[in-house]
Order: structure tokens, then C-alpha cells, then sequence
């Protein structure tokens, strides 16, 4: 597509985000809400806006090539992610639950749940793509030197004994001659019934001309059903009713040809950031050159005239300001109304000390009695009690910055002609107007040196005294900063470094060595496929608690685990989760979502499960190495994910004594290395579990911030699920294969043993048969039928252990308080009422 088309794309995008921000940022502070479903439907609104916008705008920023405008559209698509992150703890914090479900509010948008799922910015990995093949290739360097150690193992475990192969073979062997032999009969018996027959019919008295005919009429027949067969089969696959039997070869799809289209796209994107990047060193030097002069001479001119009227007005030379509160540049800066006030009152406060500042005193204190006073009577009348009743949106850290870009897009780029720039090159213009402020910075600095001297020889030269004092003071000042700023180095420093003189690349590689640090599959969060639920809202208004869609699974796992991390300004700014835990049944995904936000992410996978930690590190002085190893290389070479595999056997009550791989050896650490992760550190926390019931639940949840719950795939899902491994095992979809029936059939099936089912069934052989025998739905329910499939009961003790959660106790809680009182938090704010009347009557006898 053209670079007008994503222009246009991005200024659709702003103009809703403009509408937004009005809202975000309204002129009076809004009320507080009472109703908690009013304020869940505005939360849901602004989330699936912001949600569109962001789709639009990633799309654009990927797009466009023009190197200014592309650093405006990051810092709006950075404000824009970490806005909808705070939405969603919003919503978490509101609701008590992490799924939250919007049919309703789609349907009222007019909305399909495609329109609203969260895309994965391309730049997490494109813009790092270079450290990423660099990593890539040392950690293939380092796998190589170690060698294929599972393969030997494998190996060693196969042994069956000589005799026993070579019966093996001879039994195989004779049943091939066995059925050879038998096809071979067969032939021989009908080639001799044939001539028997021949022989008993004697010469055909047909007429040629009439049995040409009939020839030719059953095939003509045959070529037309077939030929009609075709072109309907054409037809449904063109209007999308059927999926495409054949497929097509990927170099001449439509699709193809777009991807390509976007590949050049980003090659200008580098071309042009690289002339861009050599022109602001150009522009800069051709500033300094042309302009530098003549900026150095008239702000020389302008501090002397500064220090001529300092010394008519005051009848001495002022002191000249210091580099940390900017030199000249304090002396001509605009100030404020407020800061004129505040400058006039301090001179009116020299004048006339004594009985003013006592008279003030005494008002200030008047005044905090009467707002104490002011505050009782409110808490009378009860206005006091509906705000505290009511929720109020939390201020945002993001929102300020999506206006600030939004303001600089308004300002520079909205109603920029750009009719000459047709190849999307960088403006010089805007560059030298950036560059023109650097080079007068660093002019300024330059005179301030000189006009620090300057000062001090009319100072000498007026009096020689003053000047020595004034000298004495500078340096003195300086030496308490020095002073200050080593003692803050010295806090910091807190935690020793185990390891002082060993590099980064040598740490890695002996993790890699260890097995900690281990390559993650090219699987990609979109892998993890399942359709969405249109039932959560209805579920949930008759009071029962739907189990969470395969599509809800992807949504949450990309606003907790991906988004954060993928981006170090949002992970700053954004609401930190330091930890998540994934708890489902066996073959529902959990491992996969894993190598999903490292792969898309681009961070380092550490495991950290109890079975690949087994022998290694031994003792309390290796324990306090592993961690520190860990938390070193994962900072240094952030994001990273440190994964935990059957994290419930780490806070069991009792651990089997056979159990050799100590599975509570990181109970106490890992809590505490957790502590220590900060906004800065792009650091998370995976466990995975199928039992979680199994652990106890205090120490559970102070270890991990957030649960998603994985359910077994429902009926939608299962459709969506069949057809797509189907076709992606090279399998072919027919009118005979219904994959309803096999998709109600395989109820209790998870994405695991559908994958199992589909290779047992798709081997190579059967593949090469398709074309005369059709695949069949019967066929899956054989390798089906040796899987035990997750009953209802699993399900239902997972819901069962996620009530108990804290999470869960006040959703419960939640929706209590709405039986009671109909709807809303009306029943806590008479709760209030009631304990306030109380208080009320004890003062009265007081």
C-alpha cells in the first residue's frame, strides 16, 4: 500500500484519539460512580477504543518510512499500550477477576471480536533484530560445543536382543509373500472367469455405431457432473463458504505479494533512518559553523547588558548562576505569572517582617480550622460518604503523553504540505530547528565560562575583597554536592557481585552449558488458536461464573506477559507484574504460551523447574550463585523469562521423600529475588501447573501476581481447532469430513491430543492417499479413544481452587453484595451509614 494510505490511517487514528483525550482529560473532575457495572461499561468502552486506535496505529508505524513522523507515532503507540495496561488492572481491580467479557459492549459498537484483538507490535523484534541474531548464533555456538546429549540418552534406553530383531523381521517378511501370493491367485481366478465368460457369450451382435454412442454418452455425462462438481467447489471457496482443496503455491497468493510489500517498506525505513541519522551530525556541524558565532556574540552582548542593569538597579554586580540551575540561561528565562507573585510577596515579606508574618501565621490557622470545621458538617449531611462509596478512575501515567504526541502531531504534521516529499525522506527543516537549540546550549556553555571570568575581573576590579568571598562560597558549595552525590552511589551498592571479573558472554554461556538458559521454538502467540465467547456477559448477569475462552486465554497473556515487556518505556510507567501463573489441565497450551512471549518478545528463557535444576548448584553458596547468576545475565540482557514448570510442587505441605529433584529449594529465594525487581527491570516470573490445588494457597499467591486459568477448549473453539491442524498437518478438508461431529464427539479433548490425533492420523502414506480416499472423521476417534480425555469434575475442582484465590473471595464478596442490594454498592454504603450513626451517638454522649 501507499504512504498515503497509512497517512491517512494515522490521522484517522488521532482524530478519535483527540476525541478520547477529551474525555480522559475533562475540564472538572468527574463524579464519583456508584453503579460498579456503569463504571465497568465506561472502563470496557474506553478499553476496546483504545484497543482500535492501537491496531491502526501499529499498523502505520510498521508502515511509515518517514523517520520523523515514525518517532511521533512511537511515543503515542508507547502512551497508547501503556494506557490500555492500566485500563486492564482497572478492570481487574473493579471486577475481582482477570477475564472480563464485552459482547455486549461489541454489540452495542457494532463491533466483531476480530475488530478487537490486540495485535503484537512488530517492533519488539524488529528494532532489535541485529542483538537478537547475534544472540542467536553465540547460543547456537555455545549447543554445538556441548553436543546432542539427549540423543545419546534415547539411544542407550532402545536395546532389544539379535534373536528376537531377526524373528521380528522373518514374521514381517512372510506376511508380505503371504498376501503377495494371495493377490497374485486372485488375478490369476478372475483373468480365467473372464474368458469363461467370454467363451459362454460367444461374438458380440452389437452395432458399433450404437455402442460408440453409449460410450460416448455415459462419458459425456461423466465430464459434465465432474466439470459442475468443479465449478461449484470453486464458487464456495471463492465466497469463502469452504476452504480451498488445493494449496496454492504461496509465491503467487495476494497475500504474498503483500508481505513482500511490507519487507521493502522496511528496507526505506532503514535507508531513510540511516540519511536521517547522518544528517542531523551534518545539520548540527553547519550550525555550529554558520550561526555559532553570531549566537556566541549576541548572548555575550546580552549577559553584559544583564550585569550593567543589575548594577544600576542594586549598585553591584550580581552573582553569576551555577551549571545546575542552567547557567545564563536562568537569567532569560520567561517566568510565569505565579512565579512573579510569588517574587513580589517574597520582597514585600523582607520589608516588613515582624507583625505581617505573625497576622499570616495566625490566618493560615484560622483557616485549617474552618475547612476542619466545613469537613464535619459534610460528614453530616453525608456528601463525604458518596464519594468515598463511589469509584473513581485512578489518574494515569500514560495519558499525558499520548496528549503531548497527539498536540505535536496537531501542531508539525497535520496540515504539513508535503506534495514535493514523495519518496517520505526527512524534513531539514525540523532539524535545524531542533539542532539550532542544541547548538545554542552548547554556545551557552562556552559563554558562561567566559563571562564567569569576565565578571570576576569587574568584581576584582570594583572590590578585590567581595570577589575572594564569593570565590570561597563557589567552592564550597561544590565540594558538599561531590560530598552528596557519593553517598547516594554508596546506597545503591547494596548486594555484592559474586561475580566482579567475569564478562557478561562467559555468564551466558555457562548457563547454556548448565541448561538454564535454553532456545525456544519459532511458535508465535497467534499459534495458540481458539475462538471467542459470546456468552460471558449473559453468563454472568444470571449470577453463573463462565470458564474463560481459548481467545481470552491469548488476550490476557498478551496484556500481563507481552506488552509490558516488549517495550522498556511502557514497563517504566506501566502497573508492574512481576509474576504469572498458568493453571490448566494437561495438553491445554501452558508450556506453548510460554516459548509464545519469549518468541515474540525476543527475551531469554530461563528454566527454573525443580527437574532441570536437579544436581546442580548444590549446597547454600551454589543456591545464592544460581540466583544471583540468574537475575545478573536476565538484567543484563533483558526482557527476560524465567520459567517454572509444576510450580505447585514448590509450596506443597509434604513432598515425597522419592522425589529426588528437591522441588523446595527456591521456596525462599525466589520470593525475595522477586522483591527486588523494579520498573526498569523487564523481568518475568512463569509457572506453570496442573495441580495447583495441590499447594498451599498463601505462599502461592504472594509468589505469583496474577493467575490465568486455562480451560479445556469449548465446542467453538474445538471446530476452529480441527480445521485449522487439519490443514496445517497437510490434511484436506472435504464435504466428507464433518468436523461437527467430531467436534462434539472430542468434548473433554485438549489442543494436545487433537495434535496427537492429527499425527497419528496424517502420516505420510495417508497423505499420499488423500486424492482417492477422503479423509473421514472416524479415523480421529480411534487415536482419540486410547487418551483419557479432562472430565467435567477436573474442570470443575480448577473453578473450585480459583474461588479460594484472593481474587476469587472477592469476586465472591462482589457478588454477594449485589444479590443483596440489587446491583451497584448501594449495600456497602449503608453498611457505612449504620457504623457512622454509631460513632455519631457516642460524641453526642461524650
Amino acid at each position: 500500500m501507499s504512504h498515503s494510505y497509512y497517512n491517512k490511517q494515522w490521522a484517522e487514528a488521532q482524530a478519535t484519539l483527540v476525541d478520547i483525550i477529551q474525555q480522559e482529560m475533562p475540564p472538572e473532575p468527574p463524579k464519583p460512580e456508584r453503579d460498579r457495572l456503569a463504571a465497568f461499561q465506561l472502563l470496557a468502552t474506553l478499553y476496546i477504543k483504545y484497543i482500535q486506535i492501537f491496531r491502526r496505529l501499529e499498523q502505520s508505524y510498521d508502515q511509515i518510512v518517514h523517520p520523523q513522523k515514525r518517532r511521533v507515532l512511537r511515543h503515542v503507540l508507547d502512551g497508547i499500550i501503556g494506557r490500555i495496561i492500566e485500563l486492564k488492572h482497572e478492570m481487574v481491580n473493579l471486577e475481582f477477576s482477570e477475564y472480563h467479557y464485552f459482547d455486549d459492549v461489541l454489540s452495542d459498537l457494532k463491533l466483531t471480536p476480530n475488530d478487537v484483538e490486540i495485535p503484537i507490535p512488530k517492533y519488539f523484534i524488529m528494532e532489535r533484530m541485529k542483538p537478537l541474531k547475534e544472540r542467536e548464533k553465540l547460543l547456537g555456538q555455545i549447543l554445538t560445543k556441548i553436543g546432542p546429549q539427549d540423543q545419546e540418552r534415547d539411544k542407550e534406553e532402545v536395546k532389544m536382543p539379535l534373536e528376537e530383531a531377526i524373528r521380528l523381521i522373518q514374521i514381517h517378511e512372510r506376511a508380505r509373500q503371504g498376501r503377495l501370493r494371495a493377490k497374485f491367485m486372485r488375478e490369476i481366478r478372475q483373468q480365467e472367469e473372464r474368458e469363461k465368460q467370454r467363451s459362454s457369450k460367444g461374438a458380440p451382435t452389437l452395432d458399433p455405431d450404437i455402442a460408440a454412442m453409449r460410450i460416448q454418452k455415459v462419458w459425456k455425462g461423466f465430464a459434465q457432473r465432474r466439470q459442475t462438481k468443479r465449478e461449484r467447489d470453486e464458487e464456495m471457496i471463492f465466497i469463502g463458504m469452504s476452504p480451498p482443496t488445493t494449496l496454492v503455491p504461496l509465491k503467487n497468493t495476494p497475500q504474498a505479494h503483500a508481505l513482500k510489500t511490507e519487507d521493502s517498506r522496511r528496507r526505506v525505513q532503514d535507508q531513510n533512518e540511516q540519511e536521517y541519522q547522518q544528517s542531523l551530525i551534518t545539520i548540527k556541524d553547519k550550525i555550529r559553523e554558520t550561526e555559532g558565532p553570531d549566537i556566541k556574540e549576541t548572548m555575550m552582548d546580552q549577559i553584559r547588558q544583564w550585569f550593567i542593569e543589575c548594577r544600576d538597579a542594586s549598585g553591584k554586580f550580581p552573582e553569576y548562576p551555577d551549571e545546575d540551575d542552567g547557567g545564563s540561561a536562568a537569567i532569560f528565562k520567561q517566568k510565569t505569572p505565579e512565579e512573579l507573585e510569588k517574587e513580589l510577596r517574597e520582597k514585600d515579606d523582607d520589608k516588613g517582617k515582624g507583625k505581617k508574618d505573625k497576622k499570616g501565621k495566625k490566618g493560615k490557622k484560622d483557616k485549617k480550622k474552618d475547612k476542619k470545621g466545613k469537613k464535619g458538617k459534610k460528614g453530616k449531611g453525608g456528601d463525604d460518604e458518596e464519594e468515598e462509596e463511589g469509584w473513581k478512575m485512578a489518574p494515569s501515567n500514560f495519558v499525558p503523553a499520548v496528549n503531548e504526541g497527539t498536540e505535536q502531531y496537531k501542531n508539525v504534521w497535520q496540515f504539513r504540505d508535503e506534495s514535493d516529499n514523495f519518496s517520505q525522506k526527512h524534513d531539514g527543516e525540523l532539524i535545524k530547528e531542533e539542532k539550532r537549540k542544541e547548538v545554542e546550549e552548547e554556545v551557552r556553555v562556552q559563554v558562561d565560562e567566559l563571562m564567569r571570568t569576565e565578571l570576576k575581573n569587574l568584581k576584582m576590579a570594583v572590590d578585590r575583597d567581595k570577589g575572594k568571598k564569593g570565590k570561597g562560597k563557589k567552592s564550597g558549595k561544590k565540594k558538599k554536592k561531590k560530598k552528596k552525590s557519593g553517598k547516594k552511589g554508596k546506597k545503591k551498592k547494596k548486594e555484592k557481585d559474586l561475580t566482579p571479573d567475569r564478562t557478561i558472554e562467559d555468564l551466558y554461556e555457562e548457563l547454556v552449558t548448565q541448561g538454564i538458559i535454553i532456545r525456544t521454538p519459532q511458535i508465535k502467540l497467534s499459534d495458540f488458536e481458539g475462538e471467542y465467547s459470546y456468552l460471558g456477559t449473559t453468563l454472568r448477569q444470571a449470577n453463573i461464573e463462565p470458564m474463560p475462552s481459548l481467545s481470552d486465554v491469548r488476550r490476557l497473556v498478551t496484556e500481563f506477559g507481552i506488552l509490558p515487556i516488549g517495550s522498556a518505556a511502557v514497563h517504566e510507567s506501566a502497573p508492574i507484574t512481576k509474576s504469572i501463573m498458568l493453571a490448566g489441565p494437561r495438553g491445554t497450551g501452558k508450556r506453548m504460551l510460554v516459548h509464545a512471549i519469549c518468541q515474540e518478545t525476543g527475551a531469554n528463557l530461563f528454566d527454573l523447574s525443580a527437574a532441570n535444576l536437579a544436581g546442580k548448584y548444590p549446597g547454600k553458596d551454589g543456591l545464592k550463585m544460581l540466583m544471583h547468576l540468574v537475575f545478573k545475565v536476565g538484567r543484563l540482557m533483558q526482557p527476560s523469562v524465567f520459567y517454572i514448570g509444576e510450580c505447585e510442587k514448590m509450596f506443597k505441605k509434604k513432598v515425597p521423600k522419592t522425589d529426588p529433584t528437591d522441588p523446595k529449594r527456591l521456596k525462599k529465594e525466589l520470593p525475595k529475588a522477586l522483591k527486588t525487581i523494579k520498573s526498569e527491570d523487564r523481568l518475568l516470573l512463569v509457572g506453570t501447573s496442573r495441580c495447583p490445588f495441590d499447594a498451599e494457597m498463601k505462599p502461592l499467591m504472594s509468589c505469583y501476581n496474577r493467575i490465568i486459568l486455562i480451560p479445556r477448549p469449548d465446542y467453538a473453539s474445538r471446530h476452529l481447532l480441527w480445521r485449522r491442524l487439519i490443514t496445517k498437518y497437510n490434511g484436506v478438508l472435504t464435504s466428507h469430513l464433518d468436523v461437527s461431529s467430531l467436534s462434539k464427539v472430542t468434548d473433554g479433548y485438549t489442543p494436545g491430543h487433537m495434535v496427537t490425533a492429527v499425527q497419528q492420523v496424517l502420516t505420510d502414506r495417508r497423505i499420499q492417499q488423500l486424492s482417492k480416499k477422503q479423509l473421514q472423521a472416524v479415523e480421529f476417534v480411534a487415536p482419540l479413544a486410547r487418551i483419557d480425555p479432562i472430565y467435567k469434575e477436573e474442570e470443575e475442582s480448577f473453578k473450585a481452587w480459583y474461588a479460594k484465590t484472593p481474587l476469587g473471595k472477592k469476586r465472591a464478596k462482589a457478588a454477594q453484595g449485589d444479590d443483596d442490594d440489587g446491583g451497584g454498592k448501594g449495600g456497602k454504603g449503608k453498611k457505612g451509614k449504620k457504623g457512622k450513626k454509631g460513632k455519631k451517638g457516642k460524641k453526642k454522649k461524650k
